[in-house]
């Protein structure tokens, strides 16, 4: 890792929430008692992602009593994906953490994970909650999802959607989180070339104020995220190389349908080619190739020219 800077803080935690005013003084408290422990420089990013209870306040409150608090409220709920994006784009520290405002995750395994990045080379280091006070009716489903990720994606952790998490700063500078993408940043940063990705055991605490903002949504989602990121990552510079390929051996295999059939036609049957199924097969074949191979032309068209994709409405900034 680079030397660290002066004028930089060790660390950064990014913090996006939803109406969790019961626990914000706790949680502050808590992250700088283990800074303070550990001398650790420090910055605290909360993100108000459009709460409706007085969420704001506090944050207003925590900013004004310590400096290294800094917040950002959005004008209305854009989702936890918006809220890590705007606060890596905004963080300064050499190493950045991720957590959770429900005091479910730690703060106190943020040594051993600032540990693993900066003496032992990591890029990512993810929490593992091992032990979760979770119903059953939710650590089945995330086991299983936890295990078909790593199957599709390469990327080998226990527990993919874990809040607690470390990066260096030049993992969450250089990719993007939109959508409902934050379950899968691992993923994405793999794909950017940041390979080195850890895990740690981490404790999972029992949630002590207010109610889960996710639901069973996610469960229908985040398959479709995930495709999404590893179509991205292999194509989205280079969609011809997908839609391109595809298309033409759709069309070419159609052709040669075609031809057959019109080569038959001519010399060993009599029956009309429009009697025959094989005959709008390959017609469909060769309309889907040209459509695929179309697509993958529009698609270079855009990708070499598309702006920057996601603006969030910021309503106030401290």
């Amino acid at each position: 890792m680079t030397a660290m800077s002066a004028d930089r803080p060790q660390i950064s935690v990014v913090i996006p929430l939803l109406n969790e005013e019961e626990s914000l003084q706790e949680l502050h408290d808590w992250i700088v008692s283990v800074m303070v422990q550990n001398a650790y420089t420090y910055e605290l990013i909360l993100i108000d992602d459009g709460s409706t209870d007085a969420s704001w306040e506090v944050i207003r409150r925590l900013s004004t009593a310590n400096s290294c608090v800094s917040g950002i409220r959005f004008r209305r709920n854009y989702g936890k994906s918006a809220g890590l994006n705007v606060g890596f784009q905004k963080s300064k520290g050499h190493v950045v953490f991720t957590m959770d405002a429900d005091l479910q995750d730690s703060p106190e395994e943020i040594p051993a994970m600032y540990s693993m990045v900066v003496d032992e080379g990591y890029d990512i280091v993810s929490g593992w909650k091992k032990k979760r006070f979770d119903p059953i009716s939710k650590t089945i489903p995330t086991k299983l999802y936890n295990f078909v990720t790593s199957a599709i994606s390469g990327v080998r952790l226990h527990d993919m959607n874990c809040g607690l998490k470390a990066y260096k700063s030049q993992v969450v500078k250089s990719i993007e989180v939109y959508g409902e993408m934050h379950r899968y940043i691992p993923v994405i940063a793999k794909w950017a070339g940041f390979k080195k990705i850890g895990e740690k055991v981490v404790r999972h605490q029992a949630r002590k104020y207010g109610v889960s903002k996710f639901g069973l949504s996610r469960f229908v989602y985040g398959p479709l995220d995930l495709l999404s990121i590893m179509f991205m990552g292999k194509f989205g510079k280079r969609p011809m190389h997908f839609f391109g390929v595809w298309g033409s051996v759709i069309m070419l295999a159609g052709i040669c349908l075609l031809g057959w059939l019109s080569l038959s036609k001519l010399f060993f049957q009599t029956v009309g080619i429009a009697d025959r199924p094989a005959f709008y097969l390959g017609i469909l074949m060769v309309i889907v190739g040209v459509q695929m191979f179309i697509a993958g032309f529009l698609g270079e068209l855009i990708s070499r020219s598309a702006p920057e994709r996601n603006t969030y409405m910021v309503s106030e900034e401290l």
